[in-house]
């Protein structure tokens, strides 16, 4: 069995989408699975994932606000 080693790149995305989904689903009053699909339908989660690593230099605040307007433009009313 063959074991690869995760590199910082990659580790540091996994940090930063396993912290800030829960601070999504919190701020806008949500479990953290609803705000997994509420995410992948309106778009949040192809955003979060192209501009994670703009998005973890800026408060959490911002960046859990950026996600929601991407989600409102496209069609996020929660």
């Amino acid at each position: 069995m063959e074991t690869r080693a995760i590199n910082k790149e990659t580790s540091d995305k996994i940090s930063f989408v396993t912290y800030i989904v829960p601070a999504f689903a919190d701020a806008y009053k949500m479990n953290v699975q609803e705000a997994y699909f509420y995410l992948k339908n309106h778009g949040g989660w192809d955003f979060l994932n192209e501009h994670w690593w703009a998005l973890h230099t800026d408060s959490p605040f911002w960046a859990v606000r950026s996600i929601y307007n991407i989600c409102y433009q496209n069609g996020g009313l929660k």
